[in-house]
């Protein structure tokens, strides 16, 4: 569990960092040649280039998720037990309301026929 957390706060800083440090060293000229970009061009170079930097950080987190081994992490017991009950708590009260919607029609219809 600490290294998921751990993942994902490294993940978060970088997804914070990579595109202040892209916009920093644009406007600050420290990247050569964006002194010769209009100011206009700078911007949507560097605003495009922030933008693909969180792009890359969230794909290469994606990617160390997929690595994990999926054997390393079970589930509760007592979590799962008590999904399973409320799984078959929902399913035996839909099947009642299913019944009684059923008895409910099949009295109205015998009710129109005797009117009949």
């Amino acid at each position: 569990m600490a290294g998921v957390i751990k993942k994902f706060f490294v993940a978060s800083m970088f997804m914070w960092m990579a595109p202040v440090a892209i916009l920093y060293a644009f406007n600050h000229n420290l990247l050569p040649g964006s002194a010769n970009l209009s100011p206009y061009s700078m911007t949507l170079v560097s605003g495009f280039l922030a933008v693909i930097s969180v792009n890359v950080v969230i794909a290469f987190y994606i990617y160390m998720a997929m690595k994990e081994p999926s054997d390393k992490h079970e589930p509760d017991p007592a979590f799962l037990a008590e999904a399973k009950a409320s799984v078959n708590q929902s399913t035996s009260q839909a099947e009642a309301g299913v019944n009684q919607s059923t008895s409910q029609a099949e009295d109205s219809s015998h009710s129109l026929k005797k009117k009949e």
